[in-house]
């Protein structure tokens, strides 16, 4: 085998809030196990999925996400010289049109002609399905092993995007939640969300 692109994970938030020992057995361990595996079957190249919820966690998923980009980077320090493995991360943030993207969510929303919002000043990075697969294919051809590739990618506001997808809907904001007692660097709005997003590393 020749190629594993690691993709599997338990990927919405409060998913993860709710469930942490399935987070963590999933998204950690089952890294783990997909590094294992591949030095043992001496794959040439390894590359994993991680996500901009990495950067600076607030919440499980993104920690979880964190140990994962971790555990990928050191796995090249224990491949053999005799095995020809390389292990590497791909880093990006929303795909548009997703399982968990807030775009299925706005669509429904539109047909009762109200969409609800959080706050006005969420801001995500967006991607297309397409830009995410031709960004790892990409990813798979350059990397020498080690590296978190992450692509240069628009942000938008989450009420821009609203906005497009329903224009003439209502905008009904919900504001945030009254528990979600953190400082404004890192506010959570629902069970461990960013107001904003980062990607500390250099694009590629």
């Amino acid at each position: 085998m020749d190629v594993v692109v690691h993709t599997a994970a338990l990927k919405q938030v409060p998913v993860c809030e709710y469930n942490p020992f399935e987070a963590v057995q999933t998204n950690v361990v089952g890294a783990q196990n997909v590094i294992k595996a591949a030095i043992d079957c001496n794959v040439s190249k390894v590359i994993a999925l991680s996500t901009d919820k990495a950067v600076n966690p607030i919440n499980l998923y993104g920690a979880a996400k964190m140990c994962m980009e971790k555990i990928f980077i050191a796995a090249n320090s224990y491949v053999s010289v005799n095995c020809k493995t390389q292990v590497s991360c791909v880093r990006y943030g929303n795909v548009l049109g997703s399982r968990g993207s807030v775009v299925p969510l706005f669509r429904k929303q539109k047909l009762k002609g109200v969409i609800t919002i959080t706050d006005e000043r969420i801001t995500r990075f967006w991607m297309t399905l397409e830009q995410g697969v031709e960004f790892v294919i990409k990813s798979i051809g350059m990397m020498q092993k080690g590296e978190i590739f992450i692509p240069k990618m628009p942000s938008m506001k989450i009420v821009d995007l609203a906005k497009l997808i329903a224009p003439k809907c209502k905008m009904n904001i919900m504001g945030i939640r009254p528990d979600a007692g953190l400082p404004p660097k890192y506010l959570r709005l629902v069970l461990g969300k960013k107001l904003r997003k980062i990607f500390p590393k250099q694009p590629h």
